[in-house]
């Protein structure tokens, strides 16, 4: 039971057998990964803004979207309730989902792997086979008209930090989304 919870969280696409011969089956057109330190305030937020975004603005696009941390803080915990709350009153749902650290295979499984600082980016290339290190991104580089690089972490402080974070997350979502229908992912 735990698998197929898991595979439903994270929107796995696994190729199986149509019951019509006549059906495709679609891989996924992009794997975006959000990560940042713990998986509990800022990535899991950013992944459920942008499937949030992706459904309304990119329904055609077939996407498998997970979030990660680079640290093993908070393995299988929910987001931060303030994360939770703050994402509810928008109308994003982050219930289901659960901490974990990035994985080696994440490097190769993902085509987009977008941090919320650079911190967590040299965190990342530290572990990431060179050639793949071209996946690896900032997410603010998807809303450059916003003049900051980062997305700070709200986690010591209050609920206004949790907004920002949100803000923050749907100028990139919208952002990345409109690169993404356009065939573009620099």
């Amino acid at each position: 039971m735990r698998k197929f919870i898991d595979r439903l969280r994270s929107g796995l696409n696994e190729r199986t057998e149509p019951a019509d011969p006549d059906v495709e089956v679609r891989d996924p057109d992009h794997r975006i990964l959000f990560v940042c330190m713990g998986n509990i305030c800022r990535s899991p937020t950013a992944e459920g803004v942008f499937r949030h975004v992706a459904a309304l603005e990119a329904p055609e696009l077939l996407l498998h979207v997970d979030s990660a941390g680079t640290h093993a803080y908070h393995l299988d915990e929910p987001p931060d309730p303030r994360a939770q709350r703050a994402a509810e009153r928008r109308g994003i749902s982050l219930a289901s989902l659960r901490a974990r650290r990035v994985v080696e295979e994440d490097f190769s499984r993902f085509d987009l792997i977008l941090a919320m600082d650079r911190l967590n980016v040299a965190v990342l290339q530290e572990h990431c086979p060179v050639e793949h290190h071209s996946r690896i991104k900032l997410f603010l580089d998807y809303a450059p008209q916003l003049g900051r690089q980062e997305v700070p972490d709200p986690y010591y402080g209050g609920s206004k930090g949790f907004e920002l974070v949100l803000d923050l997350a749907e100028d990139a979502s919208r952002g990345l989304v409109a690169e993404l229908r356009a065939g573009a992912t620099s």
